[in-house]
């Protein structure tokens, strides 16, 4: 047995050590958002000579994205905001009721379905990036609405992309609500689907939540389909605008880059503050069925 004071110095540099590699990992995480801070404040508009702190910070490059003559960048972001907002809640309504319909349904193929779905999730929507863009051609054709270059098209390519994995984690939610409440409900002369809208959306609210952050955030950041599947300076969404933005002018556009990278950011940063108190119970709500 080692003595008392060898096991509190042990545990002393233990936790030092721990604490150590936590404050690592948060300045190894920080760095780069605090970098392109720096670059967007910075009047220089090149990336070797900004620091985190610039001499002299300026708000130029932001007056120039949002009051500039040619203010793309309003449009990028508002196609982009649209279509994150149609897709997630599109994507949160069909995926509940596959959901529900997987826990709550018997029927032939209930298992195998489960399993399709996890398969088909395993492969990238960019790995049948050319049966996807030959399918956008023919409804280009045949129904323009839904074609190349237009939003709605868009959609409907990421929609075929998110309801797989979305389904299996809202599945997980379902199992642990109590199905006694929507037994009561049937006593009373509900049907299944009042029961599913009045008491299994509500109490499912967390991981509603949950699923629409995480496909807000996904096609937000989507460039390679959105890019492939959209073309012209009022089409584009913002991943894609902003990397043709920068291509074409790599040393003297750094500033307003940084800048729509900043302001881009609040978005997702509004979206996590205003609904973190429904994240972490929706993500841990599925994992005790009741």
């Amino acid at each position: 047995m080692l003595p008392m004071r060898y096991k509190m110095t042990a545990r002393y540099f233990g936790r030092i050590i721990r604490h150590g590699v936590i404050w690592v990992a948060i300045v190894f995480a920080v760095f780069p958002a605090l970098f392109i801070i720096g670059t967007s404040f910075n009047p220089a508009n090149s990336i070797n000579s900004t620091g985190i702190f610039p001499a002299k910070p300026t708000l130029d490059n932001y007056t120039s994205l949002l009051f500039g003559a040619n203010r793309v960048f309003t449009m990028w972001m508002w196609n982009t905001l649209k279509i994150c907002f149609v897709t997630s809640s599109i994507s949160v309504f069909l995926c509940a009721l596959g959901a529900y319909a997987f826990s709550r349904f018997s029927f032939s193929g209930r298992r195998a379905g489960l399993l399709m779905i996890l398969l088909v999730q395993m492969f990238p929507q960019t790995l049948g990036m050319t049966a996807i863009f030959l399918i956008m051609a023919w409804f280009n054709k045949n129904l323009p609405l839904l074609g190349l270059n237009t939003h709605a098209g868009l959609i409907f390519v990421y929609l075929g992309g998110a309801i797989g994995f979305n389904t299996w984690l809202m599945k997980g939610y379902f199992d642990s609500i109590p199905r006694s409440l929507e037994e009561a409900a049937f006593v009373d002369g509900a049907t299944p689907f009042k029961t599913f809208l009045s008491i299994v959306l509500p109490l499912a609210k967390p991981i509603l939540v949950v699923v629409f952050i995480i496909q807000f955030i996904a096609t937000y950041s989507e460039y390679m389909i959105a890019s492939t599947l959209l073309k012209g300076d009022n089409m584009y969404t913002l991943a894609v605008g902003l990397r043709l933005f920068v291509g074409q002018h790599y040393d003297d556009r750094w500033g307003p880059f940084a800048a729509a990278g900043v302001l881009g950011s609040l978005v997702i940063v509004a979206i996590f503050y205003s609904l973190q108190g429904q994240i972490v119970s929706g993500l841990t709500g599925g994992a005790v069925k009741e």
